[in-house]
This record gives C-alpha cells, structure tokens and sequence, in this order.
C-alpha cells in the first residue's frame, strides 16, 4: 500500500533563461500546493479541447477588463477555446469603454478618495477612471445605442449585447474588445445581472428619458442558456471568480437535467478563485459541493486553483497559447429560432 501511495516524487522547478511558459507549467504539474493546482486548469482545459463535441463556458466575473485582461478573453474568443460567456454588467461595460476610445489609468490604492471624488475619478482598487469619460459613454448608450432596440419587445442579455456587438464591430476607430470579436465569432454572451452595472441603468434612462418601454427579460436568458446545456453532449465550465456568473453557468445543468430527465451536469470544470468555502457563498463553494447539486458530474475532470485571477489569467493564457499554435476542433454554432435553440458543429482550423 505504502508503494502505491508514495509513488510520484516530487521534482523540483530548475531556473532557465530559455524555458517556455508551458515548459514551466509542465514542470509545475510535479510541484505542490497552488503551483501544482494551476499546472492542473491547463491540463484540465487541455483535455476539453481534445473532446468531439463540446460546449465550454467562461464564467467572468469582477471588473477584470479594468485590470488589463480583455485582450485574454479576445485571445480565447478567437482559437475558440471558450464557447459561450457569462459575464458582470461591469466587464462588458468597461470593455464597451475602451472600445469606445475611453482609458483606463494606473493609480493607487492608497489615494485620497475624498480627493478623487474631486477630481470625478473613480477607483478599482488601484485602476482609476475619468468620471466625465464614463458619463459620456453613458448618454451614448441611453441617447443613440438604445434606440435600435424595438419597444415591447422581451430581450434577452445575450440579444441587446448581440447588436451592441455588431454596432461596435462596425464602427469605424473603435478598439478590439470582447463585444465585437464575441459577434465575430458567434459566441453567445450572456449578462443575466446586466442592471447591476452602468450599461443597465443607462437603458433604464432611455425608458424614464426618452418615453421608451425597453424590456430586459432576466427568465429569457434563464431559458436560453440552459437550452445549451441540453442539446449539447458535453459541456465544460471555467469559472473566473463567481458570483451570479458562476451559479449562472451551474444551473444550466439543473434545468437542462429536469427538462430532459437525463444527467446534464458538466463533464469539466475548472475554478480559480480566492473565496473560501466555509462561510457558504457559492463564490468560494468547492466543485465538490457542486456535485451534490447535480451540476458537476461525479466523475468530472476537475481542478480548483486558489489565487488572484490577475496573476493566473496571463500565466494560462501563455501556456494554451504556446500547447496551441494550431488548434483543430468542432466549434459549436447557436441559432435561436424562437424558443428553439438550434446547434451544430462545425470545423475549425485556429
């Protein structure tokens, strides 16, 4: 028995002025401790890509496009190593405001807010941010971007940031950002707390201002999203943080089990976060604890990695990016046709 446990030794990282990224993560896999966890998203991730036919959401949460880490998700976007995403209102509004010629600037967080407040700057923790810049991008959204959506019509989050993507893409001067390379691509986006952040009052002041009746359907993206997770074969899930994004994507395995009667919990799944389990937020809940619910499937490939999303980010963004010059897999494709959801799969050479 003693020989069956203590059979892997570790082997300790050696230092190279050479050495790759996903050299280094492959090292990492016979380290210990957080190290040894984050060798495991890549591999875990690795292993979702090696599958059939598979949908692969990213749960987004936080302000990560603040923090410097859009162009990560643009990355994923484009070798299609994620499928579908489910993100804060305040990721894709900040997105939506670099994409719109607005900065985001390196600050501090031991600066004088009173100061600040001044000054109308805001403050992500040591990311500042023009208060006027903002308000802008606000009267934009509520005084033209509103009014290509219809009156009395049930949006979903993934419809309004549909067109949004498509507005951005088109026009002219406009950064790369998530909402338009996502439209490229035909990656669904969902926001199912898109009030919760400045993009979704602004649509409200175009109701209240302008005399609209702008409907945000939170049930219709309750609908859409778990009818992924029943037409598909297999699904895996990356979790950035959690929150709504992530209980979001989770319960996707819950409707799609009652409505079809079958097991529907992902098949992958990988978390990094820093919430701990114990004080019951599903922020910090275990993928273990997820089983109990029928949303991670008992004999899941699965890995949690216990760390700042900024730090981990970069690092496993490199390594796929170094494993996957040449990616080759069966990309899903939505088409929603009413309350039917229609996928397929088709080749792509990345």
């Amino acid at each position: 028995m003693r020989k069956k446990i203590l059979k892997k030794p570790t082997v300790p990282i050696k230092v190279g002025n050479d050495k790759k990224v996903s050299e280094l993560i492959k090292e990492m896999l016979l380290t210990g401790f957080q190290g040894r966890k984050l060798a495991e998203v890549v591999e875990v991730w690795s292993k979702m890509l090696q599958e059939k036919e598979i949908v692969i959401w990213l749960g987004l949460a936080g302000a990560m496009v603040p923090a410097g880490m859009k162009n990560i998700v643009i990355f994923l976007i484009k070798k299609r190593m994620i499928d579908a995403i489910v993100t804060t209102g305040a990721n894709i509004y900040h997105d939506l405001f670099e994409a719109m010629g607005g900065r985001h600037f390196i600050g501090s967080h031991l600066a004088n807010d009173v100061e600040l407040r001044r000054n109308r700057i805001d403050r992500i923790y040591d990311i500042f941010a023009s208060e006027d810049r903002l308000y802008k991008l606000d009267r934009w959204v509520s005084d033209e971007f509103c009014f290509l959506l219809k009156d009395d019509y049930r949006y979903s989050s993934r419809e309004i940031l549909q067109i949004l993507g498509e507005v951005v893409s088109e026009k002219k001067g406009n950064t790369e950002s998530i909402l338009s390379t996502s439209f490229n691509h035909r990656i669904p986006i969902f926001s199912p707390a898109l009030c919760d952040s400045a993009l979704g009052f602004s649509i409200m002041f175009a109701n209240r201002r302008k005399d609209r009746n702008i409907i945000l359907d939170s049930l219709k993206d309750v609908d859409e999203s778990s009818l992924i997770t029943e037409e598909t074969k297999k699904s895996g899930v990356i979790y950035i943080g959690g929150g709504i994004p992530k209980n979001f994507i989770q319960q996707t395995a819950v409707i799609a089990s009652y409505q079809t009667g079958k097991d529907t919990s992902h098949d992958y799944a990988i978390q990094i976060t820093t919430d701990m389990p114990m004080w019951g937020g599903l922020s910090g809940c275990t993928l273990e604890e997820g089983q109990s619910w029928g949303k991670i499937k008992n004999k899941a490939e699965k890995t949690t990695c216990y760390t700042d999303a900024t730090i981990a980010l970069p690092i496993v963004a490199q390594a796929m990016s170094e494993r996957y010059r040449k990616l080759s897999r069966k990309v899903p494709v939505f088409e929603w046709m009413g309350k039917k959801l229609l996928l397929r799969y088709e080749k792509k050479e990345l």
